[in-house]
This record gives C-alpha cells, sequence and structure tokens, in this order.
C-alpha cells in the first residue's frame, strides 16, 4: 500500500485546519492536526511528517519560535516548513525565512496555491542527491554526513543554505541566476520570489563566516562561488 505524506498543521483556528484537512485527504496527504504549540509538539515527538504548515500566530509559543526550535533540532531541522500567516508585508515575510521557514503563503489562500507550494517544498527536499564530498579549496561539504567544514573547523549550516552551498560548490566558477537557482536548489514550479535567493545568500555568507567571501555577487547576473578570492590568513 502507497504511503501517504504526512502533514502537520499547525493552527488554531478549527474551521482553517478542518478546511486544510478535508483538501488534503482529497489530494492524497494525511494530515494531522495541532491546535498549539504544546500539542504540535507532542505530535513530533510521536511521529515525524514529511511537511509542516505553520501558523504565525498561535495561542502561547508563536510559529516563528516553532520554526526557530525545530530548525535549531537534529531531528526536526530538514522538515519543510510552510508558513502560514495573515501577515503580507516583505519584512514579515523575511522574518519567516530567517526564522526557518522553507516558503510562507499569506491568508486567505486558495487550496490549489496549498497544494502547489507543498508539492514545491516536498519536490526540493532532496534536489540532487550526491553523498560524496565536494571541495573547493579549504572549504569542503560532505553531503553523505551533511557536514560542513572551512579550514578544518565544522560550520553549522541550515538546510537551505546547505542545499544551496552544496549547489553552488558543485558548479563552482560558474554564474547562476537567481531564476536559475530556485529551479536547481528550491525545485521548478516554485512560488516564491527571487528576492528569496538573496535573503538565503545573506545567511549562507553569514554561516561560512571568513569563507562567506568566496560567494560572489556578479552585479545584474547572479551568485557565483570562487576559489579566485583570496582570503586574508590571520596573523
Amino acid at each position: 500500500m502507497r504511503r501517504l505524506p504526512g502533514v502537520l498543521i499547525v493552527e488554531d483556528e478549527p474551521a482553517i485546519a478542518e478546511l486544510i484537512s478535508v483538501n488534503l485527504r482529497h489530494n492524497g496527504f494525511r494530515p494531522i492536526w495541532a491546535m498549539d504549540s504544546t500539542s504540535a509538539q507532542a505530535e513530533l515527538d510521536n511521529t515525524l511528517p514529511d511537511v509542516i504548515l505553520l501558523d504565525w500566530m498561535l495561542p502561547g509559543e508563536s510559529g516563528l519560535a516553532l520554526a526557530r526550535r525545530w530548525r535549531a533540532h537534529p531531528r526536526t531541522k530538514a522538515i519543510p516548513i510552510i508558513m502560514l500567516t495573515a501577515r503580507g508585508d516583505e519584512v514579515d515575510r523575511v522574518a519567516g525565512l530567517d526564522a526557518g521557514a522553507d516558503d510562507y503563503i499569506a491568508k486567505p489562500f486558495s487550496t490549489k496555491e496549498l497544494l502547489a507550494r507543498m508539492r514545491a517544498v516536498l519536490r526540493r527536499r532532496a534536489p540532487e542527491r550526491d553523498a560524496g564530498v565536494v571541495t573547493l579549496g579549504e572549504l569542503s561539504l560532505d553531503a553523505a554526513t551533511y557536514r560542513v567544514t572551512y579550514q578544518g573547523q565544522l560550520l553549522k549550516l541550515g538546510p537551505t543554505e546547505f542545499k544551496l552551498l552544496h549547489y553552488l560548490m558543485s558548479h563552482a566558477e560558474r554564474v547562476h541566476s537567481r531564476s536559475q537557482l530556485l529551479d536547481k536548489v528550491w525545485g521548478d514550479h516554485v512560488f516564491i520570489e527571487e528576492r528569496t535567493v538573496d535573503v538565503h545568500v545573506k545567511r549562507l555568507r553569514e554561516a561560512l563566516g571568513e569563507a562567506g567571501q568566496l560567494v560572489e555577487t556578479v552585479r545584474g547576473a547572479g551568485y557565483r562561488l570562487t576559489a579566485q578570492t583570496v582570503l586574508a590568513k590571520p596573523a
């Protein structure tokens, strides 16, 4: 029997949760509802879903706080999170992405759009599975163990930044437009804006520390990972 993808819906409004659940069941998903942070954590402790639909505004602990906590935990850090929010401003969308969300959808939303975004994050969960080690100078990425090191020091990267770095390292010295990165790293038919790439590139540079200089912005074209940048050596 084919396993149905599990979807954890963290939403405190029963009517919205039920509407989402009904549509998910009709489209081949297995919905699980949690109305607050406590019940959501209990569900995650029991079984890991394939994707999480997380409401921004929840009683008690907020959706942003939950996203940060789940992204920081090894057991849940790779689960795709779509933030459900009534906040449509860019600053709020960026805050959701910075908290670890893979995508966001503003209320009210159509069922078709929600399903398309869910399928997109599931497709791009592992867009290019390669168990090998990729190196660029003193920067090394091991896809099998999910480790990134620079000058022998272990670096901490979020799931999206890891995928982005893996792709850039696998295609070093090439210039990639934002739309190309969306297709190759996030997946085709993605519904997020190209500026999302800029947010994750910024986060990647910060996570890489001194090695962040290897990620170059090519004005009017996109981004490139290059070994040509000369990094300052500590005295």
